[in-house]
This record gives C-alpha cells, sequence and structure tokens, in this order.
C-alpha cells in the first residue's frame, strides 16, 4: 500500500510540475523524505527523475515554439559550474529539510500563481544580473538536489523577462542542464543509482508527458492543482518543523 501510495503521488507531483515546465525534484524529495528514504541516495534520485521529466517538458514547450536561447544562455553559464560545486556539499539533514521545505514553498507559490495574459511588456534581461541570479540558483540547486527552475520562473515572471509559456520552456532547459550538471558531481563522490528506481522513473516520466502536453497546448485541471499544492503545503510545514 505504501508503494502504490508512492508512486501514485511521484506520477502526481510529476504532471503537474510539468505542466508549468518543470522537473518535480523539490516534490519528489519531500516524497522520499517523509517515506523515509535513506538521505545519500535522494539527492541523485531525485535529479534523474527531474532531467527525465524537465527533458519532457521541455520538448513538449519548445514544439510550440517558445524558446530563445539568446535569454537562457546568462543563466546556464553561471549555474552550470555551481551546480557542480554545489553537489559536492553535504549539509546537516535537519538544515537540509528547512532547504527543502522553503524551496517546496516556492514551488507552491509557482504553481498556485496564475496569470491572465502570456503576453505582456517585456524587458531585456540585463546578461550581468542573469549571470549572478543563475550562478546563485545553480550552488542552491547542486546542495539540495533541483534543477532550480522554480526559483528561475519566478524571476522570469516577476522581472517581465519571459511570457508565461517561454518562461516555461526555459526553465524546462534549465532545469535538464542544471540537473545534468549537479549529478555529473554526485556521480563523482560516488553516487550510484538503485536499480529500484527505474520503475519509479517510468511513473514520473508517464505523469510528466501528460502534464506537460497539457500545459503546454491546453489549461491544467485547476481543482487537482490545488489539492496537490495543499498536500505539498502540509508536506513543506512537516519538513521545516521536523
Amino acid at each position: 500500500m505504501n508503494d502504490l501510495l508512492f508512486l501514485s503521488a511521484i506520477g502526481l507531483v510529476a504532471f503537474f510540475y510539468s505542466s508549468v515546465g518543470h522537473g518535480g525534484a523539490s516534490g519528489y524529495l519531500a516524497l522520499m523524505t517523509l517515506f523515509g528514504f535513506v538521505p545519500a541516495e535522494m539527492r541523485g534520485s531525485a535529479l534523474v527523475l527531474n532531467t527525465m521529466v524537465a527533458g519532457i517538458a521541455f520538448f513538449s514547450y519548445y514544439g510550440t515554439g517558445n524558446f530563445n536561447i539568446r535569454k537562457l544562455y546568462p543563466f546556464i553559464i553561471g549555474s552550470i559550474p555551481a551546480s557542480f560545486l554545489g553537489s559536492f556539499i553535504n549539509t546537516d539533514f535537519s538544515l537540509y529539510k528547512v532547504l527543502l521545505g522553503v524551496i517546496l514553498l516556492i514551488g507552491i507559490i509557482r504553481m498556485l500563481v496564475t496569470f491572465k495574459k502570456n503576453d505582456y511588456s517585456l524587458r531585456p534581461v540585463s546578461v550581468t544580473t542573469a549571470f549572478v541570479i543563475g550562478s546563485g540558483i545553480g550552488f542552491l540547486s547542486g546542495v539540495i538536489g533541483i534543477g532550480g527552475g522554480i526559483i528561475l520562473s519566478l524571476f522570469l515572471i516577476l522581472m517581465r523577462w519571459a511570457t508565461i509559456k517561454e518562461t516555461a520552456c526555459l526553465s524546462a532547459a534549465f532545469i535538464v542542464v542544471n540537473s545534468i550538471s549537479g549529478l555529473t558531481g554526485l556521480t563523482i563522490s560516488g553516487f550510484r543509482l538503485s536499480t529500484e528506481i527505474v520503475f519509479i522513473i517510468l511513473v514520473a516520466m508517464a505523469g510528466g508527458l501528460t502534464g506537460s502536453y497539457i500545459g503546454s497546448r491546453h489549461l491544467p485541471v485547476t481543482t487537482l492543482k490545488y489539492f496537490l499544492a495543499g498536500v505539498l503545503l502540509l508536506a513543506s510545514i512537516k519538513l521545516i518543523s521536523s
């Protein structure tokens, strides 16, 4: 029963995160923590799932013509080496859970925030500012084991650097390169993927395929999204307070 509940939750997280161009690493990590996974396996496993789901989301949004490499490259130039370095840092598990809980809250906000227009007055991306932001997000991503798209998407929208659809596509691409960079660092440090994760990957990919297709071409199912946000909020509170 616990295995079925966990797999269902993984699929649901992948579905809704991919619908807004994210890989869902923060959600997977929260689930792994709550279901008693070994901390040493969590970051790497979440990054593998993240890479798969975000990659699927990227291709779904890329097909709608919303990818602009000129807006993305300053962020990834800073984030890739920073994510790699951050992956070598092991934090105290209590601090790790608090950081993850905070990131989860940011993800919930991003998931629930809706915008009435996809197109609005855009500002040019500042290369220097984007490099600094990318470096900071990349380092934090490496330490925690996420792709950083949740944080990047908030910057892109609040700074009016990209439209909503562009934000989803750029965030997905950002997550893929950051996840691969962080996973590379963890592999060098000795991380080895368990064969038991294969079925989890298949469930996450199924959720990612469905969610990204609906998110890029149709409206997400609002009621279920609120339900998932409520569950993740409880998980976040539990992580921060435990």
